[in-house]
């Protein structure tokens, strides 16, 4: 009897430490929120790069539009991540993300500003490699490794 209740409370453990390591396995919701920033950094970079190659041709202002509202909604996604971030990667967050969103307002204001259409192209091409450097000086810099 006493052998067979131990036999009982070492299973009862035993389902409990496993519990207890499966549910240790999953993501915190700060390595979650760290993920979403990294992803949305990474979708920002490979934007960014497909902006600044962009060539003069009928499309490309639709393409630049596209683009844009992808790094938006890129940027969303930080900014909903960052409240479980743990609090000094999410005050870097905010920064990068702020001084990124500024240059942004800053570059879509000059470019939308009566734009010349002889200098369409070459506004446009300045801005973009304006967002390129806006991209390395305030987001390329956050950690994700």
């Amino acid at each position: 009897m006493v052998h067979r209740a131990r036999s009982q409370s070492f299973v009862a453990i035993a389902s409990l430490l496993s519990v207890l390591v499966l549910a240790s396995c999953g993501e915190s919701s700060q390595e979650k929120a760290k993920a979403q920033v990294c992803q949305a950094r990474s979708d920002i970079s490979k934007e960014v790069k497909k902006l600044s190659e962009l060539t003069l041709s009928t499309s490309i202002l639709t393409e630049a539009k596209s683009g844009v509202e992808a790094i938006g909604k890129d940027l969303n996604t930080i900014k909903d991540a960052q409240p479980d971030l743990e609090p000094a990667r999410r005050e870097q967050v905010q920064a990068a993300t702020r001084t990124f969103e500024s240059q942004i307002d800053s570059i879509l204001s000059e470019l939308t500003s009566k734009p010349s259409l002889s200098k369409l192209e070459t506004q446009l091409k300045s801005s973009l490699t304006q967002l390129a450097s806006s991209y390395e000086k305030a987001l390329a810099p956050l950690n994700c490794s």
